[in-house]
């Protein structure tokens, strides 16, 4: 390898980032089974490359899985205004939101659950975190607490309210 300049510590990062990215991504299409448009090795170099453009440092790994959250939904909304703009409105992204204890009948526009999530977030940026991690990344109450670095019981209660509200809103759309 001579003339190259790899640095080992750096390579080291990115392979663990990556399969970080890899595993979120898996996640995220689970959840969005319609977004097949998409695949998960798009969606993780994109979300590579929005969280390298930022160059934040990351207080720990749990922070890392947050920020990668938030830029994949984001990634998803922006596709999803793509083809709904492609399509003049016929092809909005449908998502449901079973599995988690929120069922919507016939799916969810994944830009009235961003819309949502933003309003949530508003209101109490702690259950909009929680919501995304649950909803979208599939993560147990234990795991979200974790991630939050909260309490269980405070993982539930959150939960449950947030829960509450955002079925309310999605079915005032």
């Amino acid at each position: 390898m001579s003339g190259s300049s790899t640095n080992p510590a750096h390579d080291a990062a990115f392979a663990e980032t990556y399969r970080s990215l890899h595993s979120l991504a898996n996640a995220y299409m689970r959840r969005f089974p319609n977004a097949a448009t998409l695949q998960a090795t798009a969606l993780i170099h994109e979300a590579y490359l929005k969280l390298a453009h930022e160059a934040k440092a990351f207080a720990d790994p749990d922070h890392f899985v947050r920020t990668a959250a938030l830029a994949m939904r984001q990634i998803l909304v922006d596709h999803a205004r793509a083809r709904q703009s492609q399509k003049r409105g016929g092809g909005v992204e449908q998502v449901t939101l079973d599995g988690n204890e929120i069922a919507m009948p016939g799916g969810v526009d994944v830009l009235l659950i961003h819309d949502a999530l933003l309003r949530l977030q508003e209101w109490d940026p702690r259950q909009a975190q929680i919501v995304e991690l649950r909803c979208f990344l599939g993560l147990s109450v234990a795991e979200t607490a974790q991630n939050l670095h909260i309490s269980e019981a405070t993982v539930k209660r959150d939960w449950a309210m947030a829960r509450a509200w955002l079925v309310r809103e999605l079915k005032a759309r």
